[in-house]
C-alpha cells in the first residue's frame, strides 16, 4: 500500500507535508466527546511541543493522544489512558511516555 501511494504522488508529482499532530485532535476530541477547550489546550501544548521539537521522529496520533489526555486532566475533563489509546490507534504505553516527555520537556507539572 505504501508502495503504491509514493508512486502515485511521485507520478502525478503530488506534494503532501507531512501530518501535524494537530489535524488529529479534532476528530480524537469529538469521539472522545470532549470540549472545545480541551481541544484548544491541546491544541496549545502540541504547538509548544512543536516549537521545541519534541514531536519530531514521534508518531503524530501519540503526539495528539498524550496532549488531549494531559488536557483533559488539566481542565477536568478526565477521559482514562485506556480511551484515549482505543480513539487514537495506539497504545496505553505509547499515550504514557509522550505524556512523560511532554509534561516534563514543556514543565507543565501534571501529575497522573
Amino acid at each position: 500500500m505504501g508502495r503504491t501511494y509514493r508512486f502515485l504522488t511521485r507520478e502525478l508529482n503530488i506534494k503532501l507535508p507531512p501530518t501535524s499532530p494537530v489535524d488529529y485532535v479534532p476528530r480524537f476530541a469529538s469521539e472522545l466527546g470532549l470540549s472545545g477547550e480541551v481541544q484548544s489546550k491541546a491544541i496549545e501544548i502540541i504547538e509548544k511541543a512543536m516549537e521545541k521539537g519534541l514531536t519530531s521522529g514521534r508518531g503524530p496520533t501519540g503526539v495528539a493522544a498524550a496532549a488531549l489526555y494531559i488536557a483533559s486532566v488539566l481542565l477536568g475533563e478526565r477521559k482514562t489512558q485506556r480511551d484515549v489509546a482505543d480513539i487514537a490507534g495506539v497504545t496505553e504505553v505509547t499515550i504514557r511516555n509522550r505524556y512523560k516527555e511532554l509534561t516534563e520537556q514543556l514543565e507543565m507539572g501534571v501529575t497522573l
